[in-house]
């Protein structure tokens, strides 16, 4: 495959979570072109099972959907040199006031390729125990659920969840932990 080369990257805005670059790309056939890259400093999330096989889920509004949303705890890394499987239980802490006893590295996913570098490092959390109410952010509202995994199953056949991290979090477990 021939060379991709970038001629200039530029800061066009920077956010409270993610900056935007549009960079200047001479691609192998010879344009010029424009593309858009959203920096992002990374994620964590986690696939919560209680003793009783439920599985812990937040339920929370989503700005860029205009609606609530089911997902797996997650959260943004507190700057990109921190360790994602400490974010993984800062969050679950905070979202859900849940502390796991073991904690285990399912995946690494990247959420939108084209445009975006959010990496997600997603874990197994087993063995919680509830310590604690949430303590969540000034701008954060999200309620604790707790479902079975054959209720999300179904959530995402019927796509009423839609989240690329909780899709893989859940899918992943069901196929190589879950036993009936």
């Amino acid at each position: 495959m021939e060379e991709v080369k970038r001629l200039k990257r530029e800061l066009i805005a920077k956010g409270a979570i993610i900056d935007y670059y549009q960079d200047t790309m001479q691609i192998p056939n010879g344009h010029i072109a424009k593309w858009d890259l959203i920096d992002h400093k990374g994620a964590a999330a986690v696939v919560a099972v209680r003793e009783d096989g439920k599985l812990i889920m937040v339920r929370q509004y989503r700005n860029a959907l205009e609606r609530e949303t089911i997902e797996i705890p997650a959260g943004g890394l507190n700057g990109r040199q921190e360790p994602t499987e400490q974010a993984a239980i800062r969050e679950l802490r905070e979202e859900t006031g849940y502390i796991a006893k073991e904690i285990q590295f399912l995946t690494s996913i990247y959420t939108t390729v084209a445009f975006c570098n959010e990496k997600i490092d997603i874990y197994l959390a087993t063995g919680l125990k509830r310590q604690e109410s949430q303590d969540l952010d000034e701008d954060e509202y999200v309620n604790v659920e707790y479902y079975d995994l054959e209720e999300l199953l179904t959530m995402i056949r019927e796509a009423r969840i839609q989240d690329s991290k909780t899709i893989c979090g859940i899918l992943l477990y069901a196929q190589n932990f879950y036993k009936k």
